[in-house]
């Protein structure tokens, strides 16, 4: 029964790690797709305006770019953005390695 319960606290080990991971990729994913769409989505305005996508496109990057350069220059903003991520990495590390006791106490 022991070895039941201990591969049972695995697979929860092993849940909650692929949880934390796909939260971490998708925090960091979408602060870097986030841009990417801002300037999707300019272009498909620019182009219901009546401009063509390339030069939609050449207006849209420089706009968003300096979007991406105010929420830069932000005191604190851009570090509390990348704190925030590494606390997520942190608490995934501490509620997996939470774990080991649980199956130290079901080997015993």
């Amino acid at each position: 029964m022991k070895k039941v319960n201990v591969a049972l606290v695995r697979l929860l080990q092993f849940v909650v790690f692929v949880l934390f991971t796909f939260f971490v990729i998708a925090y960091f994913g979408a602060i870097v797709l986030l841009p990417l769409d801002a300037i999707a989505l300019l272009i498909k305005l620019l182009g219901v305006v009546g401009l063509h996508g390339f030069i939609g496109a050449l207006i849209a990057i420089p706009v968003v770019g300096y979007l991406c350069l105010i929420v830069y220059k932000t005191p604190g903003l851009s570090k509390m953005i990348v704190d925030n991520g590494v606390e997520l990495v942190k608490t995934g590390k501490v509620k997996v390695d939470a774990f080991n006791e649980i199956i130290m106490a079901a080997k015993a």
